[in-house]
């Protein structure tokens, strides 16, 4: 029999697990690269985007860039209320730069880096580092046109992280992957495990890197989200737009069409 007072705890359960099930949903800021910092994080706060994950340009490596970039990117997060969780460093080459990305990291106060490396040695010094910093790293996929990246499919990020620890793991770009060429649901699904962080992102078509909005492409994301969402997931989702142009409108579309899935 079921009487008031079980009623009323089941359905505190399932309220609790409904919650706890929810996705942290953040923005990769490449997708800001036209603004400004001050007027991103306008946006930002606009859209209620608490968390982040520090992608624009002139923070990568490749970029050289110095101390004061992100003693100042900090501040101004930090004004706002913003927490940098991640830093996308890109391509790390050498020990040096692997140092470099550390840093910054650390500066931001970001506990993950998103970038990509090659060779046993330096994946061995991926881990080594990053654990010895208390930090956690997550190999990105990506596209190409017209050439062969080290990391396009799932099994290759994996082939990858054997006999690393679990400091390093994958962060699944799903708009990547379908230009590659490879399901998103598939993908996020093996790399689960070892899964750091999502940028979610959505793709017009194979073969291409053409962006789209949310749910407008092939990257099946409504079935990535509830992949996400089954394993419980507690990583950053965050939306990554590429477009040249004006984006604000096309970011509140994104993540109004996210945070009712998420």
């Amino acid at each position: 029999m079921i009487t008031r007072r079980t009623f009323t705890a089941s359905a505190a359960s399932l309220i609790a697990a409904t919650a706890a099930s929810r996705l942290r949903l953040g923005v990769g800021t490449y997708s800001y690269h036209g603004l400004s910092m001050d007027d991103m994080i306008v946006q930002l706060q606009r859209l209620r985007i608490a968390e982040i994950e520090m992608s624009r340009g002139e923070f990568m490596l490749f970029s050289k860039p110095k101390a004061e970039l992100f003693e100042s990117a900090r501040k101004k997060f930090d004004r706002a209320g913003i927490r940098c969780v991640s830093y996308y460093a890109a391509t790390i080459r050498n020990e040096a730069e692997l140092d470099d990305a550390i840093r910054w990291a650390g500066m931001l106060g970001a506990r993950n880096i998103t970038a990509d490396g090659t060779g046993a040695d330096l994946l061995k010094r991926f881990d080594e580092k990053c654990t010895e910093a208390k930090l956690t790293v997550g190999i990105h996929n990506h596209f190409f046109k017209g050439r062969k990246f080290p990391y396009e499919s799932p099994e290759e990020v994996l082939a990858a992280l054997k006999g690393l620890s679990a400091a390093v793991g994958a962060t699944a770009d799903t708009g990547q992957f379908a230009s590659c060429g490879h399901d998103p649901v598939d993908a996020v699904r093996k790399l689960m495990p070892r899964l750091k962080m999502v940028h979610l992102k959505d793709i017009e078509a194979a073969g291409g890197e053409v962006n789209v909005l949310l749910g407008k492409g092939i990257a099946r994301l409504p079935e990535v989200i509830r992949e996400l969402r089954r394993a419980n997931f507690a990583g950053l989702v965050a939306i990554e737009y590429e477009k040249e142009g004006p984006v604000e409108e096309d970011m509140r579309m994104e993540v109004e069409w996210a945070r009712k899935l998420l």
